[in-house]
């Protein structure tokens, strides 16, 4: 079984993009974010055409996370995280589908830094923290999917001091990555390729695509249940490289 994490960034401007990724990699699961479509402007009849069900968490010209799966509908479990603090932003949605449970998660940039959006997103990777707990204790295969803008470790950056003073970096940031990871979760690229430069994104300015001047920030992670049936993990970096393509290239996992 083949689930996926992709930030389209807009999902009708890359409409286009997204159908061909899906016809050619055909995921059984793929969790979207960055929709920048209110909810009656999700693109359903292009989805359900291309042989997918779907349910969609929209918000009109930012945010916005959808999951879908190949012939089949996700049951949805939660739209919004609990105690939320911001609950109009539109930055998570948790499925059941062919006995996983998947959420979608674009959790907030928090630039500039300091200030009022670092410290939200700092609170919003709190309460997902305390909610992956409680997925966690359900002890059944969970893969928490999607954008987190946290560079995890300096591996995963083009060039640490170009970065440095980006929220993506902070201590801050990566502490409640790594609080997650220590908790129990699997970084599943880093499971398979425990070292070495994977990049997930590449800003549109300063050709960063043609230097590959990218860094991770797309990631799965993975409770016990699902990281004992990972058999593969990687990222479509080639889906990058494609006219009118997403700043983001999708990244993938494979389960028995």
């Amino acid at each position: 079984m083949k689930i996926a994490t992709f930030n389209v960034n807009g999902i009708n401007a890359r409409l286009p993009r997204l159908l061909e990724w899906l016809e050619e990699t055909k995921p059984d699961i793929a969790c979207l974010q960055e929709l920048k479509a209110a909810d009656d402007n999700f693109p359903e009849a292009a989805i359900r055409d291309a042989g997918y069900g779907a349910i969609w968490h929209g918000q009109k010209g930012f945010n916005g996370v959808a999951i879908l799966a190949r012939g089949v509908d996700p049951v949805e479990t939660r739209r919004g995280l609990p105690d939320d603090p911001d609950p109009s932003h539109s930055r998570y949605i948790e499925a059941e589908v062919n006995g996983l449970v998947v959420a979608s998660i674009y959790l907030p940039n928090g630039n500039p830094q300091p200030g009022p959006k670092f410290d939200y997103k700092l609170a919003w990777f709190d309460r997902l923290i305390d909610h992956a707990a409680s997925l966690f204790a359900r002890e059944q295969p969970v893969i928490l999917a999607g954008d987190y803008n946290v560079i995890p470790t300096d591996e995963d950056v083009f060039s640490v001091r170009a970065m440095a003073g980006d929220a993506l970096m902070q201590p801050e940031s990566r502490e409640r990555f790594r609080r997650l990871a220590f908790a129990g979760w699997t970084d599943a690229i880093r499971a398979r390729h425990p070292s070495g430069r994977i990049y997930t994104f590449w800003d549109y300015q300063a050709g960063a695509w043609a230097r590959d001047a990218g860094f991770r920030i797309d990631h799965l992670m993975l409770s016990p249940a699902a990281a004992d049936r990972l058999v593969d993990a990687g990222v479509d970096k080639a889906a990058r490289g494609r006219e009118k393509a997403s700043d983001h290239a999708p990244t993938w996992i494979m389960l028995r």
